[in-house]
């Protein structure tokens, strides 16, 4: 695990730091193709690292009284204080073990004192280290007063009505307008993924070797932002289908259904995917899904386009490509609008998942697989640079209030408003309908 975590820190593709030490203008040499061998038995393909051995690569790398990975020692310098700068804004939480830190100070010594003149590397350092400081002080901060989602309620004085309350607030009351919805629920997306960093993705690398190596991993950093980030999805869910279900009248829960399909059609425009499925979700749940009646009235035409996108056959392949469309249309753009990108994260951590257990970390001749890594890497810079946008929207604190605190049914309470609203079709419904109002109101 220290290799595979190591490795992938050291290919992180940010900035030319190990493009050019491991490149083609590194020394002023060119390193070789695909399946010929450099000095250290490191194989190159188009000028970046495929494979090699670790003590390979750390001998290219480190510098000796005869080699210098580049010619000048101040350059060298200056890409060794690169390198402690993206490790420390990266992967912060390696720094919270002292024997770490100390080493880290005990290396930023050593650079000081080679530019003890000006004081330039001296600054630099100072910086990052605060900046380090900060970052660990802010997430700590962060996990120690990390949101309590809200609970699945049971509210049996609403649902075992047979009429609605007169003042019932729903999410039409409060905003009626799918763009705007959808505008809103992009800033809570954004949000939520801004608190995800490179080594929380990482963690579900190392989560997947401690349970193929049946190892205790009590000491690695729980992966709460992801756990957050996935809660956020399923209460979004939930709150679509309870919106729904809780509408007496089959007029205005209609009305519901195509405002929430209007909703996550705007999503989709504005790229925000994960949103979209968390709502065609929610639409698809069963109570949602058995309101037969409701949907005959409903215009399904945009919800099938939306189904089209989002149809799971040949792996996601439709919602690939839209992917694909507007990550691209987010590196041309000129506006903060057309720059997000959020996908669907379920399946992006299924993609780091299959890309770490389909391919090996080490070749058959025992070599390091870099191109492995590379492609990892590439994932997760991927979506760290999608998470930097900055929400160009105007936030409105009552939608969101609304969207992150109202009440959100538990999934028998669900079915429980879902045979209120249309009364089962046959026997299977209808015992089912009689378990669960027993259920319920024995728990008073």
């Amino acid at each position: 695990m220290y290799i595979l975590q190591k490795t992938m820190r050291e290919t992180m593709p940010q900035t030319p730091i190990f493009s050019s030490m491991l490149g083609s203008s590194c020394s002023g040499q060119v390193q070789p193709d695909m399946g010929e061998r450099s000095g250290g038995d490191l194989v190159f393909q188009d000028g970046n690292l495929i494979s090699g051995s670790l003590e390979a690569l750390i001998e290219h790398l480190v510098p000796t009284v005869d080699y210098y990975p580049d010619a000048k020692l101040k350059s060298f310098t200056a890409k060794i204080i690169q390198l402690l700068k993206e490790w420390t804004e990266a992967f912060p939480y390696d720094f919270q073990d002292e024997k770490v830190m100390k080493e880290l100070k005990e290396i930023t010594h050593r650079i000081t004192q080679c530019d003890e003149e000006n004081g330039t590397v001296k600054a630099t350092i100072t910086q990052m280290t605060q900046n380090l400081i900060l970052s660990l002080t802010t997430r700590n901060q962060f996990q120690e007063i990390r949101e309590k989602f809200r609970q699945p309620v049971t509210d049996k004085g609403t649902i075992l009505k047979s009429k609605p309350q007169a003042a019932q607030k729903d999410i039409l009351s409060v905003c009626c307008d799918p763009l705007i919805l959808a505008q809103q629920l992009t800033h809570i997306e954004l949000e939520r993924v801004s608190n995800i960093y490179p080594e929380d993705l990482m963690q579900i690398v190392s989560h997947m070797d401690s349970l193929d190596n049946h190892k205790c991993r009590g000491d690695v950093t729980k992966t709460y932002t992801l756990e957050a980030y996935d809660n956020w999805f399923n209460c979004l869910s939930m709150l679509v289908a309870t919106e729904i279900c809780r509408v007496v009248k089959k007029k205005q829960r209609t009305r519901m259904v195509e405002f929430f399909i209007d909703v996550a059609r705007e999503c989709f425009n504005i790229g925000n995917f994960n949103s979209m499925m968390a709502i065609i979700s929610g639409m698809n749940l069963s109570p949602v899904a058995r309101l037969k009646k409701t949907w005959s009235k409903v215009k399904t035409a945009k919800f099938d386009v939306l189904e089209h996108h989002m149809d799971p056959s040949s792996n996601f392949c439709n919602y690939r490509t839209a992917l694909q469309g507007a990550a691209q249309r987010s590196q041309t753009a000129n506006s903060s609008r057309e720059k997000i990108v959020i996908p669907v994260f379920n399946l992006f951590i299924k993609d780091i998942y299959f890309l770490h257990k389909i391919h090996t970390n080490r070749l058959p001749n025992g070599q390091i697989n870099f191109k492995k890594f590379w492609e990892i890497s590439r994932q997760i810079h991927d979506f760290m640079t999608w998470k930097q946008v900055e929400c160009p929207f105007e936030k409105d604190k009552k939608i969101q209030s609304y969207l992150l605190t109202a009440p959100i049914y538990s999934e028998e309470a669900l079915f429980v408003a879902s045979f209120e609203s249309e009364g089962p079709e046959n026997h299977m419904e209808k015992d089912s309908w009689k378990t669960l109002r027993t259920t319920l109101l024995n728990r008073a």
